[in-house]
């Protein structure tokens, strides 16, 4: 009783001092970040940057911050964001003593304390994890890579043919969106399980991986928006109100799913001495079994659905512009009737790499709606740095984080033109100013990381999306469906979800 007594004869002198403390707190983040401007607040709480990752919207607030205070800019007491490519390659180069943010790679675990390549911030289990998986990822050690793809294209035009054709006597309108998620998910299952989900055969979302990927990453928003990733990983928490392998619906249903497919290869046994895929490539180059499932989880989540937003993204603006689309179609055209491509099967990869229009329209479309916006915040490392963005040097003092605003750096008039609002595949051909164009295919490419942090499924995306591309051009005509409301998009803090993108599909004379 004693010591309660005190307390309470002493309460005001200890309430004054908590709040003393907090503000003192408050008082030194604003000041480490002053010459940073930013939203009203930004400098003491972080109340708007929370409301911008649950808009479903935070790429566009992140360039509208980017826009009114310039290329470096505050979003909260601790977090910067840039629109700067070369501060953005300089943060990631591999001997780069910056580090990944914890807050948002944390938030991506599927499991209590089990980190997979994207959630890992230790910077040395980071560098192992990527040598273990990047034989893997690169198709190096993936048996008939290109012949898997192929299959799952040839699926998909068999099942436009069969049920999603259009003609004068009626309109059967597909959810292309749909469709391209079904697609990309068969090709990843295939070439990392050694079998595909079955979406494209099945024409529906076989064990509801799609529908369980967006609760998860709806979950994960939320909470990164209210500043909970560290409480919700503290291993007793994330037992008892993480996902759990027992839940019918949402990440922990996907992480049961993966598990289950694990287990199966462990029991028909992998010969790692012959090509497989890229769990046997995992295995033999020594993740264990619960390493694996996390790497897997991984893969069905963000493997597709980045592919697949690029396939979405690019044909929306496709079919929003008749001229890009005939001019596209016209050089595929060309390329069969020449004999530069073959005339039957699918188009190979050699040959999709030599159509310059395609590959202009592929990274214009990757420009203009980037298929990932997540910031990845990197930690600046103790003592600051001083570097120069768009010519004024700034000092970012140590441990302040620092992330990208996608939309605002492939929005750049210095670096992609003056017409930047506009889908102009034209800026990707060689022209008089080859040092331009050298800039533009960097950072045209940043999308996918940068040094030691870059996608190690970079060329196996690439190699689908021009494939794709390419096919529906040759076999298909495509329209919107609905012109006044093209597709439902979201985004969950830089991963994006679409649905309702209806088209019409009709055949082409000579080819279906």
């Amino acid at each position: 009783m004693g010591i309660l007594a005190k307390v309470y004869e002493f309460r005001w002198a200890l309430v004054l001092a908590g709040v003393g403390t907090y503000v003192a707190r408050k008082l030194r983040a604003y000041l480490r970040l002053r010459a940073f401007k930013g939203p009203p607040g930004t400098g003491f709480f972080g109340l708007w940057h929370s409301r911008a990752l649950i808009s479903w919207e935070s790429h566009r607030k992140y360039r509208e911050v980017i826009d009114q205070y310039g290329p470096i800019a505050r979003i909260g007491p601790r977090d910067l964001i840039t629109s700067s490519p070369d501060l953005w390659m300089h943060m990631s180069a591999v001997r780069s003593l910056y580090s990944r943010a914890p807050w948002y790679p944390l938030a991506t675990r599927f499991q209590a304390g089990k980190d997979h390549i994207f959630s890992q911030v230790d910077e040395e289990k980071h560098k192992n994890r990527r040598r273990q998986l990047v034989a893997g990822y690169s198709g190096k050690e993936i048996e008939n890579l290109e012949g898997s793809i192929d299959t799952h294209i040839a699926e998909l035009l068999d099942l436009i043919r069969s049920k999603y054709l259009s003609s004068d006597a009626g309109s059967k309108p597909m959810d292309f969106a749909q469709k391209m998620s079904f697609l990309t998910l068969d090709i990843i299952s295939h070439i990392s399980f050694g079998k595909p989900f079955g979406d494209i055969r099945a024409d529906g979302d076989v064990d509801e991986f799609l529908k369980a990927g967006e609760e998860g990453l709806w979950v994960g928003s939320h909470i990164m928006a209210m500043g909970l990733t560290g409480v919700i990983h503290t291993p007793w928490v994330f037992r008892t109100f993480g996902p759990s392998e027992k839940d019918k619906t949402g990440l922990g249903r996907t992480v049961s799913n993966a598990r289950k497919i694990i287990e199966e290869r462990y029991e028909e046994g992998i010969d790692t001495t012959k090509k497989s895929d890229m769990i046997g490539s995992f295995m033999k180059n020594g993740l264990d079994k619960e390493e694996l499932i996390t790497e897997a989880v991984l893969q069905i989540i963000a493997g597709s659905d980045t592919t697949a937003t690029t396939l979405k993204g690019t044909m929306l603006y496709l079919l929003s512009h008749p001229r890009v689309y005939a001019k596209l179609q016209k050089e595929v055209d060309e390329a069969v009737r020449s004999g530069a491509v073959g005339s039957s099967g699918i188009v190979s990869d050699v040959e999709v790499k030599k159509l310059p229009y395609l590959q202009a329209v592929i990274k214009e479309g990757i420009r203009i709606h980037p298929p990932v916006t997540d910031e990845v915040p990197k930690c600046v490392p103790d003592g600051g740095d001083v570097v120069t963005i768009d010519g004024t040097e700034y000092f970012l003092p140590g441990g302040a984080y620092v992330g990208i605003a996608t939309l605002s750096m492939y929005r750049r008039k210095d670096i992609f033109g003056d017409d930047v609002e506009e889908f102009r595949p034209e800026r990707w051909l060689p022209e008089e100013d080859e040092r331009k164009l050298a800039v533009m295919n960097r950072v045209g490419e940043l999308v996918f990381g940068y040094g030691k942090y870059q996608c190690l499924g970079m060329s196996i995306a690439h190699m689908e999306i021009g494939k794709i591309l390419f096919e529906l051009m040759r076999n298909f005509d495509l329209c919107l469906a609905n012109p006044e409301k093209p597709w439902r998009e979201v985004n969950y803090g830089g991963l994006y979800m679409h649905s309702d993108m209806w088209v019409l599909v009709t055949g082409r004379n000579g080819v279906n």
